[in-house]
C-alpha cells in the first residue's frame, strides 16, 4: 500500500511548486504562458504578507501534486470562502486517490476556518470535470467567468481619470 501525505508547502518547496505549475500549463495546452518565477512564489506565498497558500501531495515521499489557493469572500454569506486557483496531479500519480485527497484536504481547511464554500474553475474540455462531479462539486452554469488583464486592464484603469 502506498503512503499518501498532504502537507503545507514551505519556502523550500518553491522549486517543486514551480515545476508543477509548468506541468499544469503544459497540460492546459499553454506551456509558454507561465511568467511566474520561483522568486515570485517565494515573495507572494511565503513573505511577510502571504497572498496564497499551497499544499503538496507526496506519494511514497515523492511529490506528486499540489493545490494553490487563497481566501475569497461572499457578501451574501457574510463569510470567507476558499478559492482554489490550481490543482495538479502528476501523470504517474493519477487514479491513485491523490486528487480526491487534495480536495478533501482543502475541504477540511475550509471547515476548520469556518469558510462557507470552496470555489474553483475548470476548463470545459478537462476530463477531471466528471471526477469533480462524482465527489460532489457542481457546475454552476448560470455564472460565466470574465477576466480583464494586460493592455485591456491598463486601458480600463485609465478610464477612471
Amino acid at each position: 500500500m502506498s503512503a499518501l501525505i498532504v502537507r503545507a508547502a514551505g519556502p523550500d518547496d518553491v522549486g517543486t511548486l514551480m515545476g508543477f505549475i509548468r506541468d499544469l500549463a503544459a497540460f492546459e495546452r499553454v506551456p509558454d504562458a507561465v511568467r511566474a518565477s520561483e522568486a515570485d512564489l517565494l515573495r507572494d506565498g511565503f513573505g511577510p504578507v502571504p497572498r496564497f497558500e499551497a499544499r503538496l501531495a507526496l506519494l511514497d515521499a515523492a511529490p506528486c501534486g499540489f493545490t494553490l489557493f487563497f481566501t475569497s469572500y461572499s457578501t451574501w454569506e457574510g463569510r470567507p470562502g476558499l478559492y482554489l486557483e490550481d490543482i495538479y496531479v502528476a501523470d504517474w500519480a493519477r487514479r491513485r486517490g491523490v486528487g480526491r485527497r487534495l480536495l478533501a484536504d482543502l475541504a477540511q481547511i475550509a471547515l476548520e476556518r469556518d469558510y462557507r464554500r470552496l470555489d474553483l474553475s475548470v476548463l470545459d474540455w478537462n476530463p477531471a470535470r466528471s471526477f469533480y462531479e462524482r465527489i460532489g462539486l457542481s457546475h454552476n452554469s448560470e455564472w460565466l467567468p470574465y477576466r480583464v488583464s494586460g493592455a485591456a486592464l491598463k486601458a480600463l484603469a485609465e478610464t477612471s481619470d
